[in-house]
């Protein structure tokens, strides 16, 4: 039996492959951009208003910050406490285009070691976990090869 590749978040991501996208929000009267995605208001506080209209983000960006979480975080998150912890890399990327900063999980095997601030990383699709009936989806961050860094 196949199971269902489930996004852990709706909306917050679409397609596959080389077409897989964070998808945010941008407010039309003052273009701010919004990730996680705004659909109610916009958010800054010096913007009168405006329609909020789905954008897909930049698919690549540079390291801004990171680290390793090499604890079993707190419930609600859920995971298996019979089974060892392995530590998660997470990576803050820049996005400079939309003049944000998005927090993700590094792709496996990539670690603190193998990170730079200012290395470009891509956003891909990602695995968080599975059960036998589902496989959650969510976004992780690829470096892409390029460590040019960037004032």
């Amino acid at each position: 039996m196949a199971r269902t590749r489930t996004p852990v978040v709706t909306g917050w991501f679409t397609g596959e492959g080389d077409a897989f996208r964070l998808l945010g929000t941008r407010c039309s009267a003052c273009a701010s951009v919004f990730f996680p995605r705004e659909d109610a208001h916009c958010r800054n506080p010096g913007c009168g208003g405006g329609d909020l209209k789905e954008v897909p983000l930049s698919q690549r960006g540079r390291v801004w910050s990171y680290t390793d979480g090499r604890y079993r975080p707190p419930s609600p998150y859920v995971s298996d406490p019979e089974l060892p912890w392995e530590p998660r890399t997470l990576i803050a990327v820049e996005l400079a285009a939309e003049r944000l900063v998005v927090l993700g999980q590094a792709v496996p095997g990539v670690t603190v070691a193998d990170l730079a601030v200012g290395m470009e990383v891509e956003v891909v699709a990602g695995v968080l976990g599975e059960d036998a009936e589902t496989v959650w989806t969510t976004w992780q961050w690829r470096p892409t090869g390029s460590q040019g860094v960037t004032a």
